[in-house]
């Protein structure tokens, strides 16, 4: 199992919000659901899956061609493997129709537009401290400038 780059408790100590619910001790915490939470972190916080499922939140069903438009910096196999890897993760659905040529449709499941609404939440953070960001950003820069010369 990949580790992640942070302690997930630790997380959970130190979010408000988290610690507004009850958290299980360290040791109680599920291993099959760290697992999980590990594994997609990795399969679905990605850039490439962000922003499929904005072009799906925003524009509904899709055909592959409309969604390559929609991120036209996405190469045609990043985006084949970002919409496999999104349907076996249950978050959107493939429609064939028999058809010539074929048509395949792509559309948002419920579970990925709860996603998408999660996702929603770190929207809202960067927007409430992007002066903050901004500002420790310029900070940083400045002293690699200033050690630099």
């Amino acid at each position: 199992m990949e580790q992640l780059p942070f302690d997930l408790h630790e997380v959970k100590e130190a979010n408000p919000i988290a610690n507004e619910t009850t958290s299980p001790p360290k040791d109680a915490v599920d291993p099959g659901l760290e697992q999980l939470v590990t594994e997609l972190i990795g399969h679905v916080a990605d850039k490439w899956t962000m922003l499929v499922l904005e072009v799906l939140e925003d524009n509904g069903c899709q055909r592959f061609t409309q969604i390559a438009r929609h991120i036209p910096e996405i190469s045609q196999k990043m985006l084949t493997q970002t919409l496999r890897r999104m349907e076996r993760e249950g978050l959107l659905t493939r429609t064939v129709h028999p058809v010539v040529p074929p048509h395949v449709d792509y559309e948002l499941t419920d579970l990925g537009k709860s996603l998408g609404a999660a996702f929603c939440g770190v929207w809202l953070w960067a927007e409430a401290n992007m002066t903050r960001i901004e500002s420790a950003r310029r900070k940083f820069d400045a002293g690699l400038q200033a050690a630099k010369g």
